[in-house]
């Protein structure tokens, strides 16, 4: 696995430091934040899961609170991602201009 930094929280301190990485191989993007609080994870039971899912957080999930302020960071960490994962495809020979699945 390769996992490259990608930013931190700008106004981080010593010990608060939400970060992301994106993992080069699979274009996945791995957070460090800060724990949602109890009030926080009863508004997200609350609010639901959608159809066809069950309204519990699994114990290996969890919820995580993203600074507002680092929404623009983690908006270019998700093209990074992105683009992490067309390299991939493209060198195993998978890209198809999306046209997988289309029937």
């Amino acid at each position: 696995m390769t996992v490259r930094f990608f930013a931190i929280d700008p106004e981080t301190g010593q010990g608060n430091s939400p970060t992301i990485w994106v993992d080069d191989e699979i274009g996945d993007l791995l957070v460090q934040s800060y724990k949602a609080d109890g009030a926080s994870i009863a508004a997200v039971l609350a609010a639901g899961h959608g159809p066809d899912h069950e309204n519990t957080i699994p114990s290996h999930e969890g919820v995580l609170r993203i600074p507002a302020r680092m929404v623009p960071i983690l908006r270019k960490a998700c093209d990074e991602a992105e683009r992490s994962q067309l390299r991939r495809d493209v060198e195993l020979g998978e890209a198809d201009g999306g046209a997988s699945g289309a029937a």
